[in-house]
């Protein structure tokens, strides 16, 4: 008789579901559950391989009939923002970002009730209560950080934080070959900001300053206006048959 180790991960398939992405589509995913000591590095394996995480959860879509979902991710050493960018960088250059415990706030659970409200009423988040944020954040097995946006205080020269009202948060889990967002939101009253831009070119700047070679921004979905905006994030490489492709 054989039996499985405690660390090895089960894999599961879920049931067709209509696609959040494009249109008279149906979505399965394969999943399986990233929890123990080995947690870390099953983590790593996985979203190396095009996995994403929810929680304790990591899944890839495992469609019948469609590849539209491709993994990315940005090389950072070689990125250099385009004229849009840094113009966005220079307008939200009265931010900073401040990394954080993965412990939830009422300031940040506020913050996210405003952007889905806002910006998905019809998403599957849209009815998440704070119990179900907290568990977002809280809810991990591998090295995960909140990034916290502000606006710059007189004093952020010395402390490394901002101040002020929180204006953007972003999930992120950090790996040894890279930082993956696993999920951002923002003020959506701050639209001329493009804090969704953002919050990618500062954390391409955060990854180059701690070393590391890669941006993991999940799937580009070609045809897809909600996730076609990854595309202008080059060099990159996308996850296709025989492994990472780049892309300039």
């Amino acid at each position: 008789m054989t039996s499985q180790p405690r660390d090895a991960p089960q894999f599961y398939l879920t049931s067709p579901s209509a696609c959040p992405y494009l249109p008279n589509r149906e979505e399965r995913k394969v999943f399986t559950h990233i929890v123990g000591r080995r947690g870390k590095e099953l983590n790593e394996i996985l979203t190396q391989g095009g996995f994403r995480r929810s929680q304790t959860i990591a899944y890839r879509p495992a469609c019948d009939a469609c590849r539209a979902c491709v993994s990315v991710r940005v090389l950072v050493d070689e990125f250099e923002p385009s004229g849009n960018m840094r113009r966005v960088l220079k307008a939200n250059a009265d931010l900073i970002g401040n990394a954080m415990p993965n412990r939830p706030t009422s300031e940040q659970y506020s913050l996210f009730r405003r952007y889905l409200d806002a910006r998905h009423t019809d998403g599957g988040m849209a009815d998440m209560t704070v119990l179900d944020y907290s568990m977002m954040i809280e809810d991990s097995h591998v090295d995960t950080r909140v990034i916290e946006y502000r606006r710059r205080g007189i004093d952020s020269g010395i402390t490394g934080r901002g101040a002020g009202d929180l204006v953007a948060v972003c999930l992120t889990d950090e790996m040894s070959d890279g930082l993956s967002m696993v999920y951002s939101f923002y003020d959506p009253d701050q639209q001329d900001r493009s804090l969704g831009t953002f919050m990618i070119l500062e954390h391409i700047r955060r990854a180059k300053a701690m070393g590391l070679p890669y941006l993991y921004l999940g799937y580009w979905v070609e045809g897809s206006k909600k996730m076609g905006y990854k595309a202008r994030f080059t060099p990159q490489e996308r996850l296709e048959a025989p492994g990472w492709v780049r892309v300039d």
